[in-house]
């Protein structure tokens, strides 16, 4: 999976007033809020220690965080464009993923590419702020070019009939990130699947209660008018 949309870091404002960055920054109000947490900070410290999997043997980076973050700067790359895209799909044998599709023209140039899969998202609407919320463009995308590409749907899905409504605006599937991530800082790997089991039933359960039996019979019929209209107006997830 190539994500297109991260060339350059977005100007997050709250994460420039948290500081959060690699290594963290320090303040009192994160001791004051660590130290109104004794639990939590408790499990983390007893907890064992992790490292970025799919780096792990390749970089020895595992153990500085600070040269961490000095290599994964080093990956973004400003001149990324379309002739880059082509060379990497020359090299690589396996099937490939675009990430961060919000129109058309990119959509219609990730398919020249040869790309098996396109994710319409907007990187949860944190790169550029007024940037149109994933599900708004997600119906003209699939109208475009649905038939000659997997669509991948990713941003805002909190919740089963999130799920539902980006399954009947055309999406074959659903990328999720804070939902599980809330999951896993409660409760791990428990939390993980909690989440998980609570989205696939509220998933169920709306489509019990608007009569369809399977998921490959999603469609718009499913949608009111005003959640047709509230999905596809709505400027920010």
């Amino acid at each position: 999976m190539l994500t297109v949309d991260l060339q350059v870091i977005g100007q997050r404002h709250a994460d420039i007033k948290n500081g959060m960055t690699v290594p963290p920054q320090w303040s009192l109000g994160k001791v004051f809020d660590f130290a109104t947490k004794p639990g939590w900070v408790s499990g983390v410290l007893r907890g064992k220690r992790r490292t970025f999997g799919n780096l792990a043997g390749h970089l020895k980076v595992d153990s500085d965080i600070t040269s961490l973050g000095t290599w994964i700067a080093s990956q973004f790359d400003a001149s990324l464009n379309w002739k880059d895209v082509e060379w990497i799909r020359s090299i690589w044998p396996g099937k490939l993923i675009i990430k961060g599709i919000l129109d058309i023209g990119d959509a219609r140039e990730a398919v020249k590419t040869g790309a098996e899969g396109i994710v319409v998202s907007n990187h949860g609407g944190r790169q550029l702020d007024g940037a149109p919320s994933s599900i708004s463009v997600l119906p003209e995308i699939v109208q475009d070019v649905g038939g000659k590409t997997e669509i991948i749907f990713d941003g805002g899905i909190r919740s089963g009939q999130d799920v539902m409504r980006a399954l009947a605006l055309g999406a074959k599937s659903c990328m999720i990130g804070r939902a599980y991530i809330h999951g896993l800082g409660a409760g791990g790997q428990e939390g993980v699947e909690t989440a998980l089991d609570v989205i696939g039933k509220e998933l169920s359960v709306t489509m019990g209660l608007t009569g369809v039996n399977r998921i490959e019979d999603i469609d718009r019929r499913v949608l009111t008018d005003y959640m047709q209209t509230n999905a596809v107006s709505s400027p920010r997830n």
